[in-house]
């Protein structure tokens, strides 16, 4: 699968996203290294605090179906004009991916015009986990 394919994919996990309180729309979708992709979405929260970022809904989805090789993830953006905005993994969603994803997994995000794709090592050096 292409970057770009994730992206679009990604880009549909937009859709299933509930963010009345940011007007943020994020979408997310995992690849696993047999091919099965998991798609993920932001769900907010009055408490903000109990948000889940879609990337983390679409790591807990793939683990609990018992998935553990990751190969790359899509995330896609909309603000709250609806224009497609890049927007990386948050820390905490990278601390998690850590947990869950070697230091060369691929993350992907930005718009149509500008993807971008850097591993996880690039956007969390020096992080700490069990792989």
């Amino acid at each position: 699968m292409t970057d770009k394919e994730l992206f679009d994919i990604a880009k549909e996990a937009v859709a299933l996203s509930r963010a009345p309180y940011s007007g943020f729309n994020v979408g997310a979708a995992l690849l696993c290294k047999n091919g099965k992709v998991y798609k993920g979405a932001n769900i907010e929260n009055a408490a903000y605090s109990a948000t889940v970022c879609a990337e983390r809904t679409a790591v807990f989805r793939a683990v609990l179906d018992g998935e553990t090789e990751f190969v790359s993830i899509a995330v896609a953006a909309k603000n709250q004009n609806g224009e497609y905005v890049s927007a990386p993994p948050c820390g905490t969603c990278r601390q998690v991916l850590s947990e869950f994803c070697k230091s060369d997994f691929k993350v992907i995000f930005g718009t149509d015009d500008n993807l971008n794709c850097i591993t996880l090592n690039d956007i969390l050096p020096y992080s700490f986990s069990l792989l």
